[in-house]
């Protein structure tokens, strides 16, 4: 039911619920989709990375990938994209640009199971068809909702700063430097992008929408897993010293 929601919202216009169906989500639909992604979680820690540690990052990419199906489950299924940030949405696909940039074709900073073969990657590409599809959605299906005076945090000076400190702070993992400014510049891009959402919120008087909730936990606790592993792994990612 959930998967068919989401298709539903980013392949056609579809029809929002009538007050007799209820615009909102049932416990049940979020559930699904909450059940689903515990499920391939499962799967892949257990038959795909062996119970390696290295998963925890595949791990936090899958749960990412849920925030963006819980913020398309909204946008369908509520009939409205109220709540929904299109900045936050942009600074986050650009972080997974960045990101896929590298991850794609090189090894530097992929999990060293073998989760890091393809479903790491994959759900990163399956977040990012995601975004793309809701924010075309947003801006065309539901233009009339979208809170567009209160989305104004501008994420030009986020994106400038990420480049720049990315191109000051990157390690040397690929061993080329372009393309380890590149992940750097992804890492930092989605660190900042919940920013935009969180203006929106502020300037909504704190009203947000209960999936929107949804959303942003689930994100927060992909980048949880994402610092542990970072901290974890910390004296193994290494670069060049400016200094000595």
């Amino acid at each position: 039911m959930a998967a068919v929601a989401i298709l539903r919202a980013l392949f056609g216009e579809g029809e929002p619920r009538t007050k007799k169906q209820g615009g909102l989500p049932t416990p049940n639909e979020v559930m699904v989709a909450y059940g689903l992604f515990a499920g391939l979680a499962f799967a892949v820690y257990h038959y795909i990375a062996e119970g390696e540690f290295s998963a925890i990052v595949t791990m936090a990419v899958m749960f990412q990938c849920l925030s963006m199906v819980l913020l398309c489950m909204q946008s369908f299924l509520s009939g409205s994209s109220a709540g929904i940030s299109v900045r936050a949405l942009a600074l986050e696909a650009f972080g997974l640009v960045c990101r896929l940039s590298s991850t794609l074709w090189l090894n530097g900073y992929l999990p060293v199971d073998a989760s890091g073969d393809w479903a790491y990657q994959a759900f990163d590409i399956c977040s990012l068809f995601l975004i793309v599809g809701l924010i075309l959605r947003v801006l065309t299906v539901q233009q009339a909702t979208y809170q567009s005076e209160e989305d104004s945090l501008s994420i030009g000076p986020i994106v400038l700063a990420s480049f720049v400190l990315a191109a000051l702070l990157h390690g040397d993992m690929n061993l080329r430097p372009l393309f380890d400014a590149l992940w750097m510049t992804g890492l930092f891009g989605s660190v900042l992008a919940p920013l935009p959402q969180l203006w929106l919120i502020s300037q909504s008087k704190g009203k947000v929408q209960a999936l929107t909730s949804h959303h942003i936990a689930m994100m927060a606790f992909s980048r949880m897993l994402s610092g542990m592993f970072m901290w974890y792994a910390r004296h193994d990612i290494t670069c060049e010293p400016w200094v000595g």
